[in-house]
């Protein structure tokens, strides 16, 4: 009968050190949370608060159209800036082969109303079926404050 015996001189170790694979995904992953809030699509403009805003949860896909209006007067359909006409064709051929003909608008809160009224104007005459006025959710102060009761009565 063998007896096995074990060589003084060989330290084998089997087992995977993971730790600097861990402190590498956990930076990777406080890098990702940090950036992605900034990457919206379009241009950014202070939208317009409104109380009680429907969800319109289509207008953050990667194909939607969205229209935006500045406070300088230049339009934008998504990053790049045109004109009446070149809106109103534009959009013609992006709703082209397209189920839902639904276009939405984003305008800063400071942009005169016959800049973004020109706008809708001419995004209706492309053949827009459904137009949806994109705003943010307007935060109110906490119940029992005197500025709550005051913001209301306005």
């Amino acid at each position: 009968m063998a007896i096995a015996t074990k060589h003084a001189g060989t330290k084998l170790t089997s087992t995977i050190n993971v730790t600097p694979m861990v402190d590498v995904m956990l930076v990777l992953l406080i890098i990702f949370m940090v950036i992605t809030p900034l990457l919206r699509p379009g241009v950014r403009v202070a939208m317009a608060t409104a109380s009680n805003p429907s969800e319109m949860s289509d207008a953050g896909k990667p194909d939607a159209i969205v229209v935006s209006g500045g406070r300088d007067g230049t339009i934008f359909l998504g990053t790049e800036i045109v004109t009446g006409e070149v809106l109103t064709q534009k959009v013609r051929d992006q709703l082209t082969n397209r189920t839902s003909r639904t276009v939405y608008v984003r305008a800063d809160m400071r942009a005169k109303y016959n800049v973004v009224a020109g706008a809708v104007d001419d995004v209706r005459s492309a053949g827009v079926d459904q137009l949806g006025l994109l705003t943010e959710q307007r935060s109110l102060p906490p119940r029992g404050s005197k500025e709550r009761y005051r913001q209301n009565e306005l």
